[in-house]
């Protein structure tokens, strides 16, 4: 093994009853055992003629910089640079994150020219493959469970295929994602690749992964880990597009973030508090509005999921919100730890009214129902000739709001655009009467034969379901 050459970094839980882990433990484990998320204990912080070298780099450059920071002892940079890139190598299109000028400082930041066509591949291209070095430097083999509103399934699943070392069950809401997100999951022949359909909400499925974490037996006996957000390594490689792309102006920037599971945009947190130069974050919802309530109140409170034509943000329980929340409490785990167990138990709380005052001078909100998506779906069509999914309609919205609501400010607008127009064909002829098409390389999809099994919203069904699968 070759002489490592990072700083270590050592990472803490959420609720501070799980031992401090180094990068590899927190890769593998995914969900600290005392049911909280891990974090950095000290964040890497980026001067600003860091941030100002950046702009004249690469994306794969800056991916390698910025992931560098957080990896510990466990590999050499070079080691480090040949997984980078190859996680890259799979996008197809040579900017990787390419930017696109509407007008004067309003722009839109493409995120879905990677392998599955969604902003996940940014994150689980660069998983797959720092899991596989480290399951084979450990000569150690694990069963990867997540749950999926959509695009995590399959961006983990692409990530994961073919992979000796590791098996990988991504349960969805049956029925409940468009055809084109299941068939990119449904339709791979690997036999490391399993999909479950639950009976139920996307909420309903990531509890079943987060129950499968607390029970430790069962955790230990399949060597289960995570590819959702609640993974740490999924985070801070999400944090690159943000440095790479606001290095970018010489004004600070506004990103826009359709948003669910607060993984996103939670990485744009941490990049602004590792030194970019970005002003605001917008979280964009859908109807399912439980993070725009929130913003607007300080009150985070449970309703029904609703489904909506952006089937990817149908969430109410965002599980990275409690990584932003032990940071505006003060790193204090006790209260966090009591928060979400009043959440759980209630369905409600209320920050503190300073942590809340402190969050709102950094994060807006923005609310889009299935009419409003429509319509900013066609209208952007109409002015800019621009195809976009009802997700990314979510954050053009924010985005249009806000200049309107502050045309003083003069930072540069970023939407997000978080996924390809052709893994919501439906939606988008519906809202400007025209249908996209896929990709060449997946113009065959709906021909080819898929492969999942519907399953009750049980969890000793699940299990059961997992333990067959692994114990042959």
């Amino acid at each position: 093994m070759s002489t490592r050459n990072f700083c270590e970094v050592n990472y803490t839980s959420t609720r501070g009853k799980a031992p401090d882990l180094g990068f590899r433990d927190v890769l593998l484990k995914g969900l600290a055992e005392d049911g909280g998320l891990y974090v950095p204990k000290i964040l890497p912080k980026f001067s600003s003629d860091e941030i100002k070298a950046f702009a004249k780099m690469s994306y794969v450059e800056v991916a390698k910089k910025v992931l560098s920071v957080f990896i510990g002892h466990i590999m050499t940079y070079k080691e480090l640079s040949d997984i980078v890139d190859e996680a890259y190598a799979s996008f197809h299109h040579e900017d990787i994150v390419p930017l696109i000028e509407f007008e004067g400082d309003i722009w839109l930041m493409e995120q879905f020219h990677g392998p599955t066509l969604a902003f996940k591949d940014f994150a689980l291209q660069f998983l797959g493959r720092i899991f596989d070095y480290v399951l084979k430097e450990k000569g150690e083999k694990i069963t990867i469970v997540g749950a999926t509103s959509g695009d995590t399934g399959s961006a983990a699943i692409e990530g994961c295929r073919g992979r000796d070392n590791m098996k990988i069950f991504i349960l969805h809401p049956h029925e409940r994602v468009s055809e084109v997100q299941r068939r990119q999951m449904t339709t791979v022949e690997d036999d490391n690749v399993f999909n479950i359909a639950v009976k139920g909400s996307f909420d309903d499925c990531q509890d079943l992964v987060k129950a499968m974490f607390n029970d430790k037996e069962f955790r230990n006996r399949i060597h289960m880990s995570a590819v959702n957000s609640i993974n740490w390594a999924r985070i801070m490689a999400q944090i690159v597009y943000y440095v790479y792309v606001s290095s970018r102006f010489e004004k600070g920037v506004t990103f826009f973030v359709p948003t669910g599971n607060f993984g996103n945009i939670y990485a744009g947190y941490l990049a602004k508090k590792m030194g970019a130069p970005i002003d605001y974050l917008a979280v964009a919802t859908n109807r399912n509005d439980i993070l725009y309530r929130f913003f607007k109140t300080g009150e985070m409170k449970i309703e029904g999921v609703i489904p909506s034509l952006s089937p990817s943000m149908d969430i109410q329980i965002s599980s990275n919100f409690e990584r932003l929340m032990f940071d505006f409490l003060d790193h204090d785990a006790e209260k966090v730890s009591a928060y979400m167990d009043d959440f759980r138990k209630e369905g409600i709380f209320k920050m503190p009214d300073d942590a809340y005052e402190e969050m709102s001078k950094i994060f807006v909100a923005f609310r889009c129902d299935d009419e409003k998506t429509k319509e900013i779906t066609k209208e952007t069509y109409d002015l800019y000739d621009y195809v976009a999914d009802p997700h990314t309609a979510t954050g053009i919205l924010g985005m249009m709001m806000f200049k309107k609501e502050l045309p003083d400010y003069e930072g540069v607008l970023i939407a997000l655009a978080t996924a390809h127009p052709a893994k919501f064909p439906d939606s988008v002829e519906s809202a400007i009467g025209k249908r996209p098409k896929l990709p060449n390389r997946l113009k065959d999809l709906f021909d080819r034969p898929e492969h999942f099994d519907v399953c009750e919203n049980d969890i000793d069904a699940v299990k059961a379901y997992i333990l067959e699968r692994i114990e042959v």
